[in-house]
């Protein structure tokens, strides 16, 4: 089963609101999730962004793909650094 880190919408029409979601790709964009890594809020000013930095780093330690989206959030947030430090250390 490959997973997929990717954005899950919610909120009503016009006014989206987001879930960063653990999700199988085979699933549709609002289907039934694996688990909820956090939230993003693009209308907010700033965009706010909250999420769970130990269950992300699991995730993708798991070999889980982050979509272009999310990996853009996830190097805001400083989580993608950490997540190479930590592949680069046990690399070498």
């Amino acid at each position: 089963m490959a997973v997929h880190l990717r954005l899950t919408r919610m909120g009503r029409h016009k006014r989206p609101f987001y879930r960063v979601v653990a999700i199988d790709s085979r699933m549709r964009r609002d289907g039934r999730c694996l688990e909820v890594l956090g939230t993003y809020d693009p209308l907010k000013e700033p965009a706010v962004t909250e999420l769970k930095p130990e269950r992300v780093l699991d995730w993708l330690q798991k070999g889980a793909q982050p979509s272009v989206t999310v990996r853009t959030l996830l190097r805001r947030a400083g989580i993608l650094k950490t997540f190479e430090d930590s592949r680069k250390a046990t690399s070498a």
